[in-house]
């Protein structure tokens, strides 16, 4: 029945012009993930989440954050919307369309920019020197990772892990008993990381090119 169900909505979105489908499995849904990959669905990215302690986790020694400055912040915006761009292109997005979309989901979640409200920013140094970035929202019940990155000289040094710490610590200081993420399949590092540290996934979202 889900199937013949599935393929029906594909054969509506076919006829609608539609160029690909999506679809989202609860990360625990073993028969949705199965009817997906049967049908030929590729995971595109999942949510992933955790619950937290009372005590927030301490930073290893030597490393320390600090907000970005509103230069800080002007770099790391322009670098992360033709990253996020690129992150769509990569899977099948037009440039164009990418783009739109890297501009329309930034100004819906940072309408006041750098100030916009429950937004950190925060940039991590260890030896006084800068190492990565931070960006963490403060929602009603979780804290949600938008951005962790490492700056590319300071890589496979463990600071992808202490800025997730960095995340952890701060969700908890703000009275946040639960941190989310998203990862884009293929990203296999920060997939490895976010297991180790105890995340789960919540939610899977798969793609599939109509023909």
């Amino acid at each position: 029945r889900g199937t013949v169900a599935a393929l029906a909505a594909e054969e509506v979105a076919r006829s609608w012009g539609c160029r690909q489908i999506e679809a989202g499995v609860d990360g625990d849904a073993e028969a949705g993930t199965r009817l997906a990959q049967v049908l030929g669905y590729a995971v595109r990215n999942r949510t992933m989440a955790k619950p937290l302690g009372d005590a927030p986790p301490a930073l290893p020694a030597g490393s320390r954050a600090r907000p970005m400055t509103p230069e800080d912040f002007a770099a790391w915006h322009a670098y992360e919307s033709e990253r996020y761009a690129r992150t769509w292109m990569e899977r099948g997005v037009p440039e164009a369309d990418a783009h739109a979309k890297a501009r329309r989901d930034h100004e819906v979640l940072l309408p006041q920019g750098a100030a916009t409200e429950n937004m950190l920013f925060s940039v991590l140094e260890h030896e006084g020197e800068r190492v990565g970035v931070l960006w963490l929202a403060l929602r009603e019940d979780r804290a949600f990772v938008f951005d962790v990155e490492a700056d590319a000289p300071h890589r496979g040094r463990g600071h992808g892990r202490t800025l997730m710490l960095l995340a952890e610590a701060q969700a908890v200081t703000s009275g946040r008993s639960l941190i989310g993420l998203n990862v884009f399949a293929g990203n296999t590092a920060a997939e490895r990381l976010y297991e180790s540290l105890g995340y789960e996934t919540t939610r899977y979202s798969y793609c599939k090119p109509l023909l």
